[in-house]
Parts: C-alpha cells; structure tokens; sequence
C-alpha cells in the first residue's frame, strides 16, 4: 500500500493478526509495517494511517538522515567510524614494517596502521580496537554502578551478539556486545544497569523496569536511541 503525503510517498505493509488495536513501526532504511485487528478493512486501516502521516514522515526523515552510516564499510580514507556516539573519519597509514595492523583515536581522527591494504585486515584491527574498548568501558560502569545491588556478576564477557546488546544468565553471568562502545556513554550505561537489574530480576516485570527506573530515570531516552540509531552500530 502507498499513498503520497506532501512530498513523501508513504509505502506501508499491512500484517493482520488476533489483536485489538493496530500498530505502526517504522525501521531502518524507512519499512513501515502496520499490524492490524482482522477485523478492519483495508479502507479502515488506509485512513488510520494517514491520520498519522506527519508522525511517519518525521520518523522517514530521520532515518534518512543516518541512511549514510548504514552502508557497508569500504575502509577508505575520510570513511566514517562511530565511537561514543560520535562519528570520526578515517586515514589509512601503510607500514610495511608493521606485523600487525594497528588502531587509534586521536584528534577526532581514526587511525589505521597497516602493512597491507585488505578490507578483512583493516575489518579485524578496528573489531578488536572496538572489544578492547567496550571491555574497558563496561567494566568501568559495572564496578560504578555495584553500589546499587546487593549481588554482583560472577563473570563478564564481551562477545558476538548480533540481535542483542547485553545477557545475563541465570549463572548470573553478564555478556555484553562489543560494538557497545559505538553508542553514547549514557546508552551503554542504559545496558550495564538493565543487565545489572536482572542480577536481582531475570525477567522483563514491572519490579524489574522500576528498579531500572530508580538507578536510571531518563532510562527511556536511551531505550529510545536504540531503537533510532541501533541498526548504525556496525562494522
């Protein structure tokens, strides 16, 4: 379904199921899905939507502005690379003395020392760049934020977690993704006290989130960039 509103061309999939209400959600790089009561006709379903035009625009809009950081890297000189939430260009700097390849931040600049220009190579350096850094990071807040529990994790891995962002077991065992370090310093402290929360409440209940809510109160706000700029957090 697609209808135009100013100069947008709204395009939307419906996708019926047992429910009572319908719902819009808007992903990266601008999919809209509609999830509608059966019950409704598509003449009913069309006109809730364009009731809700300017909302859905301004969501388009935005994912149109971070479309560019969507794209797979090229590793080329000027390419930007994500670190705290800020986006920093990169300079590629060959030396062949080099046995490996090396990374650094410096002057708002990422710095790629290699002997040999490969993607995968320059691809590898940065991932490991990253993990050390998330390490550090996460550790930093975990330790920050025990004043707030009576129990503490009884291990902490930085790991692959493509879907997610944190993990707590009921070994109580924290895992972390490694791009967390991508995000702004108050999103990964979001994730370090959600996890540290289901130290005490291995579920998503109402007890869980006011727990949340009383270490982190803006706790929100960082749910909310996740859900805009997640999909960017990527190599």
């Amino acid at each position: 379904m697609e209808y135009q509103y100013k100069n947008y061309t709204i395009a939307f999939e419906i996708i019926y199921s047992k429910r009572k209400t319908m719902e819009i959600s808007i992903k990266p790089p601008g999919i809209i899905k509609v999830k509608a009561p059966r019950r409704l006709s598509e003449e009913q379903i069309i006109q809730w939507v364009k009731s809700k035009s300017e909302w859905i625009a301004k969501k388009t809009s935005e994912f149109k502005d971070i479309e560019h950081m969507l794209r797979k890297k090229e590793y080329i000189n000027g390419e930007k690379f994500m670190y705290l939430g800020e986006e920093y260009p990169l300079e590629i700097i060959i030396d062949k003395s080099l046995a490996k390849s090396k990374v650094k931040n410096l002057n708002d600049k990422f710095y790629i020392h290699t002997s040999i220009r490969e993607e995968y190579i320059m691809n590898d350096a940065m991932e490991q760049w990253y993990r050390e850094r998330t390490e550090e990071i996460i550790l930093e807040k975990i330790k920050y934020y025990e004043k707030y529990f009576n129990v503490v994790p009884n291990k902490i891995k930085i790991k692959e977690q493509k879907r997610i962002w944190g993990s707590c077991s009921s070994k109580k065992n924290l895992n972390f993704n490694w791009r967390l370090s991508m995000a702004p310093i108050s999103v990964i402290e979001y994730i370090v006290v959600h996890e540290m929360c289901h130290l005490i409440h291995m579920n998503h209940s109402k007890k869980f989130w006011n727990l949340v809510g009383d270490i982190m109160p803006n706790y929100k706000e960082k749910r909310e960039w996740l859900k805009k700029y997640s999909a960017t957090i990527m190599l």
